[in-house]
């Protein structure tokens, strides 16, 4: 039952608190567009986005006006494109210029999906794809891609990590002019859900259906908020506040799941309940972290806050809905978070102490900016780190790092928007280059064994 004490909550929590839902992302399969001929591929995928998601963006606006919940971003995701690069041969950029036309078309904020699954090895299409992402992100607007290196099944793909390291530096590189903006497109995965609505890592999944909604929601800000009335809770106290408050705000997801499915009619997939920031004060994970007692973001404590924050966020959201999925939990993306840009930028946060904090998080280096001179091994390198915490730890991880061409320790890159700026943070230069070059894939953990 809704009375009206929840409705002036809700209200409240909108309008004052920064609540919202981050996205509505409609996924949709292009398995049906393959075509050994890459032009009849291209004209299949633009008609067949073009008629499914159609009415995306009217039917977002339509419910924001509803119900006056706002609705910040309208996203497509597509099936991982190497797999249609694998059918039709043919420069993949081709299809990086397609979806970008089809994004115009329909007016969404971003289409993700240029994508390759290659933890196991390359597949047909994977490594043209994989080559060709630098070039087909500086030459979009709305294209995000993504690569999964690793599984917890799987284990690493190094050649995969080492490539993708080269791969982002050229992608800075092409658009240093923009602010490096190419590789803030760029998402590296281990063990990548298969509805994750959130971008850049978006893609359709080969196991979902033809065509899904999923929804992921965001309040940090009400998070804090809930948190700094109660300065004399024990943490215990706190965490049950907090899972009582990730119930509030997952069944607003779930409202608006369920009636854009109704309205473009389409079947309803998740509510993605990550904790997603933006550069606005008082929208922040780190002011989260802050109000349950560190000093700074960064500090000593700042794992263990972070892991107590993570779980009673997943437990107050299952209890909400039924089809909880993505990567449900906190976001610590630096340059789109006001705190974490403040702690980065006054030396209280590290790339060390992300990568610690990644082992409790979703995603992890996300959104970082290192000094454009940094050798692509260790980008790699730092890839492979975070693979082998996702791996071990069979959770999630990514990296989506930024070589700031031109710029080094100290100085900023701007992005603006929901990407925010981001202080260009230090990174041990010690060579992991001959490492890197031996190769191959490092196996999987024996606990991947469970059958």
């Amino acid at each position: 039952m809704i009375d009206t004490f929840d409705i002036l909550e809700t209200i409240h929590m909108i309008e004052d608190e920064y609540l919202d839902i981050r996205t509505i992302t409609m996924g949709i399969s292009l398995l049906d567009c393959a075509d050994s001929d890459i032009k009849k591929s291209c004209a299949k995928i633009y008609d067949k986005i073009c008629a499914k998601a159609e009415n995306l963006v009217k039917v977002g606006v339509e419910i924001e006006k509803n119900y006056g919940i706002p609705i910040i971003n309208k996203r497509v995701s597509v099936t991982p494109v190497a797999a249609l690069c694998g059918v039709s041969g043919g420069d993949p950029v081709e299809y990086a210029k397609i979806l970008e036309k089809a994004a115009n078309e329909i007016g969404v904020n971003f289409l993700g999906g240029y994508s390759a699954l290659v933890q196991k090895g390359f597949s047909a299409g994977d490594l043209e794809l994989i080559n060709s992402i630098p070039q087909a992100l500086a030459e979009t607007e709305h294209i995000c891609s993504s690569v999964n290196i690793a599984t917890t099944k799987a284990g690493i793909n190094m050649d995969a990590a080492r490539l993708l390291g080269q791969k982002i530096k050229e992608a800075a590189e092409l658009t240093k002019h923009q602010n490096c903006i190419a590789a803030g497109k760029l998402v590296v995965f281990c063990n990548a859900p298969e509805d994750n609505p959130f971008m850049a890592g978006a893609f359709h999944g080969f196991s979902e259906p033809d065509c899904v909604i999923n929804v992921g929601v965001s309040g940090p800000g009400v998070v804090r908020a809930a948190v700094a009335k109660h300065p004399d809770f024990s943490v215990n106290e706190i965490a049950e506040l907090i899972k009582k408050t990730a119930f509030k705000i997952t069944r607003m997801g779930q409202l608006v799941g369920v009636e854009a499915s109704k309205r473009l009619n389409v079947p309803f997939g998740i509510v993605d309940l990550s904790l997603a920031p933006t550069p606005a004060v008082g929208d922040s994970v780190a002011h989260i972290l802050e109000e349950i007692g560190l000093e700074h973001c960064g500090a000593a404590g700042t794992t263990a806050c972070l892991a107590m924050l993570n779980d009673a966020v997943k437990k107050g959201g299952v209890m909400a809905s039924s089809s909880v999925g993505g990567l449900s939990g906190a976001f610590i993306p630096v340059s789109e978070d006001a705190g974490m840009i403040d702690a980065a930028r006054d030396g209280y946060l590290t790339i060390e102490k992300l990568e610690a904090m990644t082992a409790v998080c979703s995603v992890g280096i996300d959104m970082v900016v290192i000094p454009g001179d940094t050798q692509s091994d260790v980008i790699g390198a730092i890839i492979a780190d975070e693979a082998a915490i996702g791996m071990v730890n069979n959770k999630t991880t990514a990296v989506r790092i930024i070589p700031a061409i031109g710029k080094s320790v100290g100085e900023e890159l701007e992005f603006g928007g929901l990407l925010g700026s981001g202080p260009v943070m230090k990174v041990n230069t010690a060579s992991p280059s001959k490492f890197m070059s031996r190769g191959g894939r490092i196996p999987s953990p024996l606990h991947s064994l469970k059958n």
